[in-house]
């Protein structure tokens, strides 16, 4: 893994809280800020009537600011699911990336993330399949770290995980489920909730496709889900 080495500030914000019922993190949740600054994304985090926060900012020339104790719960995540978990916010650390999300993040950007996800790793025993984006645990809702993220470089340095090629395929919903992805709660009709999987999905995996299921979908789902099952236990101190 890479080593921890990048420019670190406490920057403390005073949205946050305990964990609930007893509950560690087992999970990473990326997003992107949308601001026009990372000082401006800051200011926001830390800022008490906006009522929202993330652990740690990380601006694109590759400063860290720490807002939160990994210990406490830093409220980034929202209405959202992973697996069997359903407040996201108390099982999770929070990482903000500065980013529009229509441009790629920049190298010093990247390496500081890197650095500080391979200390969380080692603090929480967290492992690959647990970091996810927003998106994955908010279809439609949320779009975060978007398409210009680079997931599958997380992969290469242990730090996250990437598709295997591969032509096997089972049934594909019951795969994303196996691998994390919850139906959306809030959705009536179920064409429109497979609509917003399929998206979430790809904006993840494959977002350059379009147009209806395809036989790589199905296989790329059915290879995550066969090597890394979501862990669907409680995560408690």
């Amino acid at each position: 893994m890479p080593a921890q080495n990048f420019d670190l500030t406490d920057h403390p914000s005073p949205n946050c809280g305990p964990r609930r019922a007893g509950a560690r993190p087992d999970m990473v949740v990326l997003h992107y800020t949308a601001m026009a600054t990372a000082e401006a994304a800051l200011a926001r985090l830390c800022d008490p009537v906006a009522e929202v926060s993330a652990h740690y900012l990380i601006c694109e020339k590759g400063r860290v600011w720490r807002m939160v104790d990994e210990a406490a719960r830093a409220w980034h995540a929202g209405a959202g699911q992973w697996g069997d978990v359903c407040d996201v916010n108390s099982r999770s650390i929070g990482i903000e990336l500065a980013n529009y999300g229509d441009h790629p993040f920049p190298e010093p950007q990247m390496a500081a993330l890197e650095g500080l996800l391979a200390g969380i790793f080692v603090r929480w025993n967290i492992a690959p399949e647990r970091v996810i984006g927003h998106s994955d645990m908010a279809p439609a809702r949320k779009f975060d770290p978007g398409t210009r993220f680079d997931w599958r470089r997380l992969a290469l340095g242990e730090l996250s995980v990437w598709p295997q090629s591969g032509t096997g395929a089972g049934d594909f919903w019951a795969d994303l489920a196996r691998f994390g992805y919850a139906w959306p709660q809030d959705v009536e009709n179920a064409k429109d909730a497979q609509a917003q999987l399929l998206a979430a999905f790809r904006l993840r995996f494959r977002p350059w496709a379009r147009g209806p299921l395809a036989d790589q979908d199905r296989a790329i789902a059915h290879d995550l889900a066969n090597r890394f099952p979501v862990d669907q236990g409680p995560a408690s101190a």
